[in-house]
């Protein structure tokens, strides 16, 4: 008897077939036409031909087992989530992620050399009667999905730039990939040359680990051939944020735990939820590698433990501000463009500090919003500023000057023990760092004043201003200075802590942190020469730089000496 196979299942069959008859040797001349002798022999050393993969539309997991028993692939693996394929199709039909239950199944298939490879089945669940059925006709009519894959043996970042530059090399352009952290895998996409005579037109190289520092370049090299998928992505931004921000909101962090999956149903009813719609939250959320999904539930990943409220830390309350106050504020950019003024502003109808401090909750989120960004701080307390005057034999003050709710002088006075400080704030913001540095046992070591910048303490060794001058325009920055020249003792040092935009308009968290400021404060953020002549207007000069985490640094400044002046 003769038996009819569906069209899927013809195509996994001949999926199967090659699998059994290509090598790494043979498979890689095919794929990359003209690519033979060192270069040829240095691929196969780093990587090996892994598995051939095609996407599938089952109806329901039952089609989905039978097929694959007539192509002889059996197996007790079960069917696991895949991200990318997911993702990927999502923004190819502009369809929401949640809407595609896509999962991926392995199996083992014996080659012709005796080497032990993979079948990888991508199954798009689309119940009979879906609309997913346009879907999946295009899908089997243009093969997006059907790839070749080699992994990689050695998943060191400079082999594997090496192996990324030896596919270009040879016409291979990029064609997306992404972290899959399910596996914790990073999949790099490759689209053959028109010469290619494999039968295949997308190459895979799998690299066991994360590598999302080498994937985002080879990322941003795709988007830029494909500029609708580049724009419609940065158009969504704004949903990522809220996504994030909501996240913070309802506590779902702190219900969740890292080690084990948990259910929505469970997760609903700790924050107060529906579940269909948290589903919803969370799947993007996944995307985002804030979560993964498993059968159990989701569970927290180290990025979105983050997000715990008072974890190690923490950056809630950032999420809180950027999601709240400034968030809505942005909706002002254009008349901040057009006319100057702060959106911010005109939005509420003051100044951020002077809205800040009007309500108790808003300002306590704020502080903790500065703290969030804690990590720049790190290496700051072992700057040779600092280390110098922790030796000073008679003793030595650290002035923090605007220094919020104490979280850098914190960190300076438990690194140098000899060090005395003085914390300068606005009122409520002393009493909330006076809290913070007392619960450290800090507190003995420690002077509050309240006040402005015109109050300002003469006497001391080493004066901070960290994330102080970017809140204002040049005037005002000029005006703080002075204050500080007139406090500092001529030996005195001056470390400004702030995020400095590159003079070669290189990639900086400075630039998106520029148009926030000019927004939300007024404010801006300045290159490193724009800064000297700030200092030198005050009677400072620039005497070294250093750089810090999350794009920050720190200006180590002096009094100019009046001889050179």
């Amino acid at each position: 008897m003769i038996t009819t196979l569906s069209g899927d299942t013809s195509r996994l069959l001949a999926t199967v077939d090659f699998v059994k008859e290509q090598d790494t040797a043979t498979l890689l001349p095919l794929l990359l036409p003209g690519l033979d002798g060192p270069e040829l022999r240095a691929l196969v050393e780093h990587c090996r031909f892994s598995h051939a993969a095609l996407l599938v539309f089952p109806s329901d997991e039952a089609e989905l087992g039978a097929m694959l028993t007539d192509c002889g692939l059996v197996g007790v693996t079960p069917r696991q989530p895949s991200v990318v394929v997911r993702e990927r199709l999502a923004v190819r039909h502009r369809r929401r992620a949640a809407e595609l239950d896509v999962g991926i199944v392995r199996r083992a298939v014996v080659g012709a050399d005796g080497a032990h490879r993979m079948v990888e089945v991508f199954a798009l669940t689309v119940p009979p009667g879906s609309d997913l059925g346009t879907v999946a006709a295009h899908e089997r009519e243009r093969q997006h999905e059907t790839h070749v894959g080699f992994d990689v043996v050695a998943p060191d970042p400079l082999v594997l730039r090496g192996l990324c530059a030896t596919f270009a090399r040879y016409g291979a352009t990029p064609d997306g990939g992404g972290y899959n952290p399910h596996e914790d895998g990073t999949v790099f996409y490759f689209g053959a040359p028109a010469e290619a005579k494999a039968g295949y037109r997308r190459v895979e190289l799998y690299v066991p680990g994360d590598h999302r520092d080498l994937l985002a370049a080879h990322l941003d090299e795709h988007r830029a051939r494909q500029p609708a998928e580049t724009l419609l992505r940065l158009l969504t931004g704004a949903w990522t944020t809220q996504a994030l921000s909501t996240f913070a909101q309802l506590g779902v962090a702190d219900a969740m735990d890292g080690d084990r999956a948990v259910g929505v149903e469970e997760l609903a009813r700790e924050v107060g939820a529906r579940p269909r719609n948290l589903t919803t939250l969370l799947r993007y959320l996944a995307m985002l590698g804030a979560v993964t999904e498993g059968r159990d539930g989701f569970r927290l990943t180290e990025t979105g433990a983050l997000l715990r409220d008072g974890a190690p830390a923490s950056m809630r309350a950032l999420a809180l501000m950027y999601g709240g106050p400034f968030y809505d504020s942005f909706a002002g950019l254009g008349h901040t463009v057009r006319t100057g003024q702060v959106a911010f502003e005109h939005l509420f109808g003051e100044n951020h500090f002077d809205h800040f401090a009007r309500d108790p909750h808003l300002a306590e989120l704020f502080d903790r919003s500065m703290a969030a960004g804690a990590a720049m701080f790190d290496p700051v307390p072992a700057h040779p500023a600092l280390t110098a005057a922790a030796e000073v034999p008679a003793g030595a003050t650290v002035v923090d000057v605007a220094g919020g709710n104490g979280e850098l002088l914190g960190r300076i006075l438990s690194a140098h023990p000899r060090l005395q400080g003085i914390l300068l704030e606005r009122p409520h913001a002393v009493e909330a760092a006076r809290a913070r540095l007392d619960g450290a046992g800090l507190g003995a070591r420690c002077a509050f004043l309240a006040g402005d910048f015109a109050d300002l303490p003469g006497g001391g060794d080493v004066y901070v201003l960290s994330r102080v001058l970017h809140d204002w325009d040049d005037e005002r920055c000029r005006e703080i200075l002075r204050h500080c020249a007139r406090a500092m003792p001529d030996h005195a040092d001056l470390l400004v802590v702030e995020r400095v935009l590159p003079s070669d308009g290189s990639v900086s968290l400075a630039t998106a942190w520029d148009l926030h400021m000019m927004c939300n404060v007024g404010g801006r953020e300045r290159r490193a020469e724009h800064y000297a002549g700030l200092f030198a207007d005050a009677g400072l000069t620039l005497v070294g730089r250093s750089p810090l985490p999350l794009d920050g640094h720190v200006l180590h400044v002096r009094k100019a000496d009046p001889t050179t002046a």
